[in-house]
């Protein structure tokens, strides 16, 4: 489906409300929006498979304008709202992009950009670019005559080295073709007109872009926050009657450790599906939350690359807590360091044989080191299969430490040491040791500044031992106020290893 039938359908109906200023746009409005940008499009010359760049925080415009993009055969590519300078420029120029559109809350980085094509500022003035507003209210709001099928090319968050931009095939067939996520969201999660949509991620990270568009092909009202916050988070579920929400395993995390009174004064009984994905979720976390939400909570594993899907259901997971699932595209095949296929309960590098097709833009070593001509694609990720062909994730393969000749994943101390009462968020990750070659290293967001110390490295040390082998525990922890996290719940970890692998080799 595609929302330009709804707006023939349905035109009063809402199609996206911002739950922060109430501002609303019905499904008329979006075809009307949609079809100015696309005009606006064409009317710079671009052609089908052309790209243009959104460096934009959420808005009521953001979605229209990747809607403009797709129904024109243009490739969109979201950037993330946190990239410096360099990183930013570094991926409009690598992307090919001939248009950018951008948040004045951005205008710092986004006046000093170059792109080969015009520039707008989106809900504001920037420097430099022309007011999207009076340039998309000076198109028609008719349908271009040459309408075909666009898509993403989103970049990865970075958080194991340089963003790459990730490429398929434009689709061929006609707009309201259905979408494969589209399918998988009707099958697994119910998507349909009926539904209540609560986005809490920013809107230029895969998951966040992809279902919410799905949300329109659907029928279904998108409500939009503009940043996350857990108390405002279970107002909006209550005060609109959700239905489907999509979240991170920070967000369970923050929620949970609301004080008692705030968790419980919200009515949640209209929530359906509250699905999570994008960074490991710790089993008692999870356990929490559905013992809180009921059986409501659904999981998938993927990655932007969309080469193999893995999903999980409340009452599997119950059965198999830890699980993210069996797949629904593309064979798992666990891998040794020798590419040998290993059997269940053997823990490897996790591939997806058979799945879609993709590539790095512009950079084919990169894309020939994640495919294998036999096995299919990998994340980078570490797992194994249990004999019902079950999926548990161990972590990923760059984060593996090797401390005295034994394998840590840090991911399972993370797990343990995010339970304890005073931490707000943890990263656990190797650190250079003349004797062990590496050692366990933590360090701790604190829920409270005042906590950090001596007493408390003591006290989280020992909370780490009680609960797993020594040598998974760390040897130190240090204090910062915020952990490098991205708004998706991804650590970029690399940042904190580069830092003290940089003071270790000072």
């Amino acid at each position: 489906m595609h929302p330009h039938v709804f707006a023939e359908e349905t035109p009063e109906k809402t199609a996206i409300i911002i739950a922060e200023t109430g501002e609303t746009l019905t499904y008329g409005g979006l075809e009307a929006l949609s079809n100015r940008v696309a005009q606006l499009i064409r009317a710079h010359g671009l052609k089908r498979g052309d790209v243009v760049a959104l460096m934009m925080e959420n808005s009521l415009e953001f979605i229209p304008i990747c809607w403009g993009a797709q129904r024109s055969g243009i490739v969109f590519t979201a950037m993330s709202t946190k990239l410096g300078l360099d990183e930013a420029q570094y991926i409009l120029t690598d992307s090919g992009a001939r248009m950018l559109f951008a948040s004045p809350g951005l205008a710092d980085i986004a006046a000093r950009l170059e792109v080969p094509g015009p520039r707008f500022a989106v809900g504001g003035a920037i420097p430099g670019f022309e007011d999207f507003g009076a340039a998309v209210a000076a198109m028609p709001d008719t349908r271009i005559a040459d309408e075909s099928q666009g898509r993403d090319m989103l970049y990865s968050s970075g958080t194991t080295g340089r963003p790459k931009g990730v490429i398929g095939p434009l689709p061929e067939g006609p707009l309201d073709e259905v979408s494969p996520l589209f399918m998988i969201s009707k099958m697994l999660y119910g998507f349909d007109a009926d539904m209540i949509y609560l986005s809490p991620a920013p809107l230029y990270h895969a998951a966040p872009l992809r279902y919410s568009m799905s949300v329109h092909r659907a029928g279904g009202t998108l409500i939009v926050m503009k940043k996350f916050d857990p108390e405002r988070y279970l107002a909006l579920v209550e005060q609109y009657g959700i239905t489907h929400t999509q979240v991170v395993p920070t967000m369970f995390v923050r929620m949970l450790k609301l004080p008692d009174d705030i968790r419980t004064q919200h009515d949640l009984s209209s929530l359906k599906v509250a699905i999570h994905a994008a960074a490991p979720c710790p089993v008692e976390v999870k356990r929490r939350m559905i013992d809180w939400w009921g059986e409501t909570i659904y999981e998938y594993y993927a990655s932007t690359e969309g080469t193999g899907f893995c999903a999980v259901s409340p009452q599997e997971w119950l059965k198999k807590p830890g699980t993210v699932g069996r797949s629904l595209v593309g064979e798992i095949r666990i891998l040794d360091e020798e590419d040998n296929a290993l059997p269940p309960g053997r823990e490897g590098r996790i591939y997806f044989a058979g799945g879609g097709a993709f590539a790095y833009h512009n950079d084919p070593e990169k894309t020939k080191s994640a495919q294998h001509p036999e096995h299919g694609a990998t994340f980078g990720d570490i797992g194994y299969l249990d004999e019902d062909g079950y999926l548990f994730l161990t972590d990923r393969a760059a984060y593996m430490i090797i401390t005295g000749g034994v394998n840590v994943y840090p991911q399972e101390t993370e797990n343990v040491l995010v339970m304890h009462p005073k931490v707000s968020d943890v990263a656990v990750f190797g650190i250079p040791h003349e004797e062990m070659g590496e050692e366990v290293k933590a360090v701790v967001q604190p829920r409270d500044w005042a906590d950090a110390g001596p007493a408390l490295e003591a006290e989280l040390i020992a909370f780490a031992r009680a609960n797993l082998s020594h040598v998974k525990c760390p040897r130190s922890i240090d204090f910062e106020a915020e952990l490098p996290r991205h708004d998706t719940g991804k650590l970029y970890k690399r940042l904190l290893k580069d830092r003290y692998k940089a003071a270790a080799t000072r």
